[in-house]
């Protein structure tokens, strides 16, 4: 992965493509949403596999963001994130708090922040 600077931000290439990221959404994604999009786009993608696993293969899986709390006199770091997952499918709703728990170790990108940001997983069955 390379970044260069450009007008408003930084140029990412990267093997997929270009990406913009932008302190200004107006020219790119803004950094805190990335990091956002990662901790979600894991979660989801490894609640899945779970899913598949145990013979619950998900219709669809949604990660709604449903709180980001910054703190404005460190930097505006991330400190809190929620994210709900509404899974649909021939789900057995009783065995969703294992899956979370077992999505939360196995996301790469959750057990590199579980130390610095506080991450709420909550979830509903369709």
């Amino acid at each position: 992965m390379n970044y260069s600077m450009n007008k408003n931000g930084f140029t990412g290439h990267l093997p997929f493509g270009e990406l913009q990221i932008s302190s200004n959404e107006e020219y790119g994604f803004r950094p805190y949403q990335l990091l956002v999009s990662s901790l979600a786009v894991c979660s989801g993608g490894v609640m899945r596999k779970v899913l598949d696993k145990m013979r619950m293969p998900a219709e669809d899986i949604k990660v709604e963001i449903k709180e980001i709390v910054r703190n404005k006199d460190e930097a505006d770091r991330v400190e809190k994130v929620h994210l709900h997952f509404i899974v649909s499918g021939e789900i057995n709703e009783e065995k969703m708090p294992r899956i979370l728990e077992l999505t939360r170790k196995n996301c790469s990108m959750v057990q590199s922040v579980k130390d610095s940001i506080e991450i709420i997983e909550t979830f509903e069955v369709q």
